[in-house]
């Protein structure tokens, strides 16, 4: 047992202390006010100092007195004396400054994080992190939240698989991190609202249904994708399916079963086009028939077989290029596309927006605007304009391109 400090007197331990918190705030101090005092901190206080008479109950000292009296008391600046008796000075100033730059890494590296580059949608929902605070007020444990919520955004959407499975996958054998509940998939159901521009569900069907549009257990027969001018080379179902469909100049409906299905198929090794209106593929069956270059239809936010379909034709070899609306929500479904699928803009830069916009004078407003990341002047322009531009206006311009792409005449 160590022996206490000749100073750490209880009529004394006020004034250590008020000295103590002083100097731990970081900032220079001159004069300490002590207190409140008994009578006998008060004489001890005065004996200390070498007063002729006693101070009041919460005097106010010259730090520089206090500290020549204690070096003469026992051969100790008053510092060392204050820690010896109450512990390790901090300096407040610059943990609360360690702290602020913490913060402002962790809110710069999750802005700056390549999913959140990839669908710029996702800096709102970064604003309402931040908005929020830390976990815990903890910048580790929210980093750590934050990784494994990327990383389940990041493989989204899914293949179908129920929810416990994707968590198992993805973090590290918890099947139970994505439960309803749970932080990390609030965290991720969050995401998926702004992305979808819908609101955060209050209700455990609402939050089902969001993880089953972000492909969480789909059902393998709706999930469906629809395709014109596929040309398939191989013996499986699909392959079959869509040659006997593009041949004849009719469109093919895939299922996600189907698209799963063995057999799968190889080529086409050009390019296919990607369009997220029906009626876009409806006008190109029309022209071209069973000429019609390879086509596919997101209908909107792409559903899992979609996206499977689009990997798939990306892995033998295809080319792909997108073209969607020119609002709000097309924007997003774009960016949404380019990251899951590697696809590229098709027509979707500010120059074409601009061309385009004349054609609808008076068109509807474009909404909610977030950045698109193959281009940041687009959004700016359409800021400018508040003119949505919908496919079809420039379906002409669509099929000019595709007919460059037609397959050999027969």
């Amino acid at each position: 047992m160590t022996d206490r400090h000749p100073l750490d007197l209880p009529e004394l331990r006020p004034l250590w202390s008020a000295v103590h918190d002083r100097l731990s705030t970081g900032r220079p101090v001159s004069r300490v006010r002590s207190g409140p005092l008994d009578d006998a901190g008060r004489e001890a206080l005065a004996d200390l100092l070498g007063l002729d008479r006693l101070p009041g109950t919460e005097p106010t000292i010259p730090l520089a007195g206090l500290d020549g009296a204690v070096l003469e008391a026992c051969g100790r600046p008053v510092r060392d004396v204050v820690t010896a008796i109450l512990g390790p000075i901090h300096d407040r100033a610059a943990e609360r400054e360690r702290r602020t730059g913490q913060r402002e890494a962790l809110w710069g590296w999750l802005a700056g994080h390549e999913v959140v580059t990839a669908q710029p949608a996702l800096l709102e929902w970064v604003g309402h992190l931040r908005t929020n605070g830390l976990l815990d007020g903890s910048p580790d444990r929210t980093r750590g939240l934050l990784t494994a919520a990327l990383a389940v955004l990041a493989a989204l959407p899914a293949e179908g698989e129920p929810l416990p499975v994707l968590a198992a996958r993805l973090l590290d054998g918890d099947s139970h991190a994505l439960d309803d509940g749970t932080r990390l998939s609030s965290l991720v159901l969050r995401a998926l609202a702004v992305l979808y521009g819908t609101d955060m569900p209050d209700a455990a069907e609402g939050r089902r249904a969001l993880w089953s549009r972000a492909g969480v257990a789909d059902d393998e027969l709706s999930s469906s994708v629809l395709a014109v001018g596929l040309h398939l080379d191989g013996d499986g179902p699909v392959a079959k399916v869509s040659r006997i469909c593009a041949e004849a100049g009719h469109p093919v409906s895939l299922t996600l079963a189907q698209l799963r299905s063995p057999g799968g198929f190889t080529g086409p090794a050009g390019t296919v086009h990607i369009t997220e209106n029906p009626s876009v593929l409806a006008l190109a069956l029309r022209r071209f028939g069973h000429h019609c270059p390879p086509l596919v239809c997101t209908s909107g936010w792409p559903n899992t077989a979609v996206i499977h379909l689009l990997r798939r034709l990306a892995e033998v070899g295809a080319s792909l290029r997108y073209h969607g609306d020119f609002d709000g929500e097309g924007i997003r479904i774009a960016a949404h596309v380019l990251a899951k699928t590697g696809a590229v803009p098709w027509r979707m830069a500010s120059e074409d927006y601009r061309a385009a916009a004349p054609r609808v004078p008076s068109g509807p407003d474009p909404g909610r605007l977030t950045p698109a990341p193959w281009d940041r002047s687009l959004v700016a322009a359409m800021a400018e304009l508040r003119t949505a531009v919908v496919e079809e206006v420039v379906a002409d311009l669509l099929l000019g391109d595709l007919a460059d792409h037609r397959p050999a005449m027969a």
